[in-house]
């Protein structure tokens, strides 16, 4: 394998990956130079945990910090006629998908010598880091908005971190965490690029889950675009190596009150446009701005997907429809379920494909907003 190295997508300036860094020198977010992606054969099939699919890393990681993260189960439910695969993220160790990212990220920074980091987080992001943060020995802090859910900053709490909340909408808390990366380091799910070395795992594994083929589709709740760019640079892998004959279709769903991404693509543009922003019960993907917006409308162009943005609405009720089948999602998760319906309307997925839709968290780390929304 050539050895890899950090790129700044817009330049294509490299840097190393040996020196902990989490922007580029003029402070833009990075990726990994792309990768040729493992076969079957390269899967350490002994290992129950995500960290099957080490060969696909770009470096040799010695001594993950794992708690058996990954390996999550795909539920078919029936959703009239589709019959849709749900992607149960919730059974990873702090309840989200967030830990797959975390778990690669920190084992990484760890072993170059990182001891101590700082993340902002709306809630999964921060319980996660501070998770695998206390699992590895290192020291965290959170920033987190004041408006977030009290279940999450009590696993923040209870896994020993240090948890500064902070006044203003979610931006605030990351123009923060940039304002003290001179002291700690700033190991960010949205900017530090290992983090979607761990969610590109998706792709891997529900490559295996349906028997070594790729779907048709795949939906999922986007904020910053970790899930998205995750499944896109895993299924691209597989693509280059020869294990898949075609990328599925990606799709993005976003809250209505809160949708940038959907807004950039409804205009075909990858460049932000003007939309209004109001509160939303899908806190996790409540981002104004997200960071990599350009590479999010590649991949979703790329894979021939595309997005929908749910009203509050469409959420509760999707939430609410879930429940009836048995999954307990948080508000985040529903919109990825309310877009089957639109996206079915829409054309763009039919009944006889295979659709995978990531429910991202549970809704126990929301239970107080969801019984409100829902009834006791």
């Amino acid at each position: 394998m050539p050895s890899s190295s950090y790129i700044d997508p817009l330049n294509g300036k490299l840097y190393p990956l040996d020196v902990p860094r989490w922007c580029s020198d003029e402070g833009k977010p990075l990726l990994v130079t792309p990768l040729p992606g493992i076969s079957r054969d390269e899967i350490d099939r002994g290992t129950r945990s995500l960290w099957r699919y080490r060969a696909a890393l770009p470096v040799e990681i010695k001594q993950p910090i794992t708690m058996g993260e990954g390996c999550t189960p795909a539920v078919e439910k029936a959703w009239d006629d589709l019959r849709p695969h749900f992607k149960l993220e919730w059974f990873n160790p702090t309840a989200s998908f967030k830990d797959r990212g975390t778990t690669v990220m920190l084992s990484f920074l760890r072993q170059l010598g990182v001891d101590a980091v700082l993340e902002d987080s709306s809630g999964n992001g921060g319980a996660s880091v501070s998770a695998y943060g206390a699992a590895g020995g290192m020291r965290v802090r959170i920033l987190a908005p004041a408006t977030t859910s009290p279940m999450k900053v009590a696993q923040m709490h209870a896994f020993g971190a240090e948890v500064q909340l902070v006044e203003g909408p979610r931006e605030e808390s990351e123009a923060e965490a940039i304002r003290q990366s001179k002291q700690i380091f700033y190991s960010s799910h949205n900017w530090q690029p290992f983090f979607l070395q761990g969610t590109k795992s998706l792709a891997y594994e529900i490559w295996e889950d349906f028997g070594f083929t790729a779907p048709d589709n795949v939906i999922m709740p986007v904020g910053a675009g970790s899930s998205l760019l995750g499944c896109y640079i895993g299924f691209k892998e597989l693509l280059a190596a020869g294990q898949i004959k075609k990328l599925p279709r990606l799709f993005g769903a976003q809250p209505l009150n809160c949708s940038p991404v959907d807004a950039s693509f409804a205009a075909g543009v990858d460049t932000p446009v003007d939309r209004a922003v109001h509160k939303t019960i899908a806190e996790g993907t409540a981002i104004k701005h997200p960071l990599r917006l350009k590479q999010m409308i590649a991949a979703l162009k790329e894979s021939g997907g595309g997005t929908v943005a749910i009203p509050e609405d469409g959420i509760v009720a999707a939430l609410k429809r879930l429940a009836l089948t048995g999954l307990f999602a948080e508000p985040t998760s529903a919109t990825a379920a309310a877009a089957l319906d639109v996206l079915k309307q829409r054309g763009a997925i039919r009944s006889a494909e295979r659709t995978v839709v990531i429910i991202s968290g549970t809704g126990i780390k929301a239970a107080g907003l969801i019984t409100e929304l829902l009834g006791s």
